[in-house]
């Protein structure tokens, strides 16, 4: 038994096609349907029922896939590891991050990749989520901070670092600063959000379309510290998620029928990744979700302090 047999064999079915996993993996389908039929040829059981148009597990094929999947994980992470114990990880990272991004984790990782990683060569380009998503999909971008709402574009894997509700921000004793909202309590108020393309302005119009109300927003900004800043003037109630209302005098009111919630993620291309790459995912994640770890429970210790 091959690696590059399991490998071709995991490709098929990621790629639904021969021809789609040949063009994945640069070689070509004959070569393909070859090797494949030599990993049965040595199990003595067909993984693939090739007898529709489209290629179907058949029961053995479904049992050796996760574990195909594992043996694959299972050595890049080998080939991962010693890499970065020599310090050879190099090559070329192309890294796509939200606009106006400052979350420190984030910052922090990526100045110090450059220093722990000379040989690494890193590149960042600002947009919105949407934008994103598409050039890490055609390739112009290898990973990406992305905000968005609902599920991530079809071909993409995302590492989710935060999933939370939409919210109502206000000041305190503002006449919406209750205990919960519905969304149709906030018409009258001038509304503050975020501008089209990133994931929170599209879970808001998304909620709002669920239960048939016209989305509106009265001034939108791509950054979220300036429409807390204005919040905090009385410009009016911002939209945002909880987490956002942390070190300003905001009150973080509910939206309780709001039912889409705003995620934050990293996400790749679906498929094997450069040391490199995977190197900066991995560190990206483990900061940002630790991040968000100490963000929970420093919320969670203010509230008990308030309840006591």
């Amino acid at each position: 038994m091959e690696m590059h047999q399991l490998r071709y064999f995991a490709a098929i079915m990621d790629e639904g096609t021969f021809t789609a996993a040949a063009r994945r993996l640069h070689t070509s389908q004959s070569g393909i349907s070859t090797q494949v039929a030599k990993l049965e040829a040595e199990l003595g059981q067909q993984l693939l029922d090739r007898s529709s148009r489209r290629i179907r597990l058949t029961p053995v094929g479904e049992a050796v896939l996760p574990l195909a999947k594992n043996v694959l994980a299972a050595v890049e992470a080998i080939h991962h590891t010693a890499a970065e114990f020599g310090d050879a990880v190099r090559g070329r990272v192309r890294l796509g991050m939200i606009m106006g991004c400052a979350i420190p984790p984030f910052l922090d990782t990526v100045a110090d990749l450059g220093r722990s990683h000379p040989g690494i060569e890193l590149s960042l380009h600002e947009g919105h989520s949407s934008e994103l998503q598409t050039h890490v999909l055609s390739s112009a971008l290898d990973l990406a901070l992305v905000a968005y709402a609902g599920d991530i574009a079809p071909g993409l894997e995302v590492g989710i670092v935060l999933d939370e509700p939409i919210a109502a921000l206000v000041p305190p004793e503002h006449p919406l600063d209750r205990t919960g909202l519905r969304l149709a309590d906030l018409a009258g108020e001038k509304i503050l959000c975020l501008s089209p393309g990133t994931g929170l302005r599209a879970a808001y119009e998304d909620s709002c379309h669920r239960i048939g109300l016209d989305a509106r927003v009265d001034i939108d900004a791509s950054s979220p510290a300036t429409l807390l800043r204005l919040a905090e003037r009385g410009a009016g109630v911002v939209v945002l998620s909880p987490s956002s209302a942390q070190g300003t005098g905001l009150r973080t009111v509910p939206l309780t029928d709001a039912a889409t919630h705003a995620r934050l993620g990293i996400v790749t291309r679906r498929g094997p990744h450069s040391p490199a790459v995977h190197l900066l995912r991995t560190r990206l994640l483990a900061a940002l979700q630790a991040d968000q770890a100490r963000m929970r429970e420093s919320r969670q210790d203010g509230e008990s302090r308030q309840d006591g």
